[in-house]
């Protein structure tokens, strides 16, 4: 592993970026024994230079192997949940734990260096979430999953109407007043980071991403396929939430053009269709459905 030991001028740097802030590190754990008190000393080797506040909560979720154990034994701060409850569910536990201003969370599998939490750390003081972007570091993710990861954040980018690098990053870091009026919204399971991205982005929260390494995993990840359905179900719930037209205007408009195409064939045809009239209401429907929905967002939903 590259030597990431910073020289006297790089901590003294590092040390006056961060002056007056303090930290949380909540660490989600689900069956990680061989890697979560490796993870937990990493931070606090990251983070004791910078003589700061700060705190490392780990959360069990469950665990069916020693991961409880290991992580009392890390010293850090320990809560947990008494039977598996997911991703999302695990965090929220910790984060409603966190006594500090910012928040990070940090995965327990090993693949997050957490060398990075000062840099982004010092990036949050003018920001309000800085995310880790794993970018050509994504090596790492199993071929097999690529191309989900490509389809699902090429999806969010265009219904956010903004360039998604790493729609569901394991490293964060968050202001905790911009993080904490979103948590009723943020779902049980591995879905909470894609969600964090999109309620983030679709409220014009400021977000910056950060170039990162990602290393491989320690154990299995805990992820199946069924979550790239999921994760497409829940982008698009997100969107209707916040930012309804940016998918009712082109399925409503996808309508009207199908319905004006069928209407020209029926011009040579001189007979009007029931298609092209249903095309025709369809739309207009779609698109009063859309105005609707963001009336309701803009006045009810949006902190």
């Amino acid at each position: 592993m590259e030597d990431m030991t910073l020289s006297p001028t790089e901590m003294a740097q590092a040390i006056e970026n961060v002056e007056g802030m303090s930290l949380s590190v909540v660490i989600p754990a689900y069956n990680e024994e061989n890697a979560v008190r490796s993870t937990v000393e990493e931070v606090r080797e990251a983070l004791e230079p910078l003589n700061i506040p700060y705190e490392i909560i780990v959360v069990d979720d469950g665990s069916e192997d020693k991961t409880l154990e290991e992580a009392r034994v890390s010293g850090a701060t320990v809560d947990f949940n008494q039977v598996n409850s997911g991703y999302g569910a695990t965090l929220k536990r910790g984060v409603r734990r966190a006594q500090h201003d910012y928040i990070a969370i940090l995965d327990a599998d090993g693949t997050y260096p957490a060398h990075y939490l000062p840099d982004m750390l010092a990036q949050c003081r003018e920001q309000d979430m800085v995310v880790g972007d794993r970018g050509a570091a994504m090596k790492n993710v199993p071929l097999i999953r690529r191309p989900a990861k490509y389809v699902l954040n090429s999806l969010a980018s265009f219904l956010a109407e903004r360039k998604l690098n790493d729609l569901n990053s394991g490293l964060r870091v968050f202001r905790k007043t911009e993080l904490i009026p979103f948590l009723p919204l943020l779902p049980q399971n591995f879905s909470f980071t894609t969600t964090i991205t999109l309620c983030m982005t679709c409220n014009g929260k400021r977000m910056v991403y950060t170039p990162i390494e990602y290393r491989k995993r320690v154990g299995k990840s805990k992820i199946r396929a069924v979550d790239f359905v999921n994760f497409v179900i829940l982008v698009l719930r997100i969107i209707a939430l916040f930012n309804p037209l940016r998918i009712f205007i082109p399925l409503g408009l996808g309508f009207f053009v199908l319905g004006f195409l069928k209407f020209l064939y029926d011009l040579t045809q001189f007979n009007l269709s029931e298609t092209a009239i249903f095309s025709f209401l369809a739309a207009i429907m779609i698109w009063s459905l859309g105005l609707i929905a963001d009336m309701i967002s803009r006045l009810h939903l949006r902190p």
